[in-house]
């Protein structure tokens, strides 16, 4: 079975006893700190992937690492994972997990790109204009791309709207080259 089918079957089993128990907001928080642990700490990632490390260690570094720190179901779900030897595939369950919440709670993520940073009213601002046409909650970060030379491009899931600079002068070139002279 590949990584990936494993993260989604584990992340669906985990997310569908979180929401009949109506745990999903925490289990929100918890999967939001074992990511975030995932993403910071190569030694954890290292000991989850070591096949020198025995089985009965991770479980105590597991239990060391989160005990008090996430909800009893959340730290028995990782012991699960860890005592079923599937502790590496762990930062993509917990991936999964955020893209399940996020569906069921009908949230988008959206990403501004723009030359320069924006001010954060006018960010407020775009972020309540796409909340309105996308009839849905949506959460909105900021990056700054200084090949955009103006303009911005927002990208809401998979679909872009681009108002740069930079592509509007790539159109006019492209108009330019192909218009005929008479």
């Amino acid at each position: 079975m590949d990584q990936s089918k494993i993260n989604v079957r584990y992340a669906k089993a985990f997310f569908t006893l979180a929401k009949d128990k109506g745990l999903t907001l925490e289990l929100r928080k918890d999967a939001g700190l074992i990511s975030s642990v995932c993403t910071t700490s190569s030694d954890f990632i290292l000991m989850l992937e070591s096949p020198v490390v025995k089985t009965s260690q991770k479980v105590e570094a597991i239990k060391r690492i989160f005990d008090g720190k996430i909800n009893v179901l959340s730290l028995n779900f990782l012991l699960l994972i860890a005592e079923n030897k599937r502790e590496n595939y762990i930062p993509g369950i917990f991936r999964n997990l955020e893209d399940l919440y996020r569906q069921e709670e009908g949230i988008k993520s959206a990403v501004l790109t723009s030359a320069q940073p924006i001010s954060e009213v006018l960010v407020l601002q775009i972020q309540k204009i796409l909340e309105t046409d996308f009839n849905a909650k949506v959460e909105l970060s900021q990056k700054v791309d200084d090949r955009l030379l103006g303009g911005f491009v927002i990208r809401v899931e998979d679909k872009q709207y681009d108002a740069s600079l930079s592509t509007q002068l790539k159109k006019i070139r492209e108009q330019l080259l192909h218009t005929e002279l008479k």
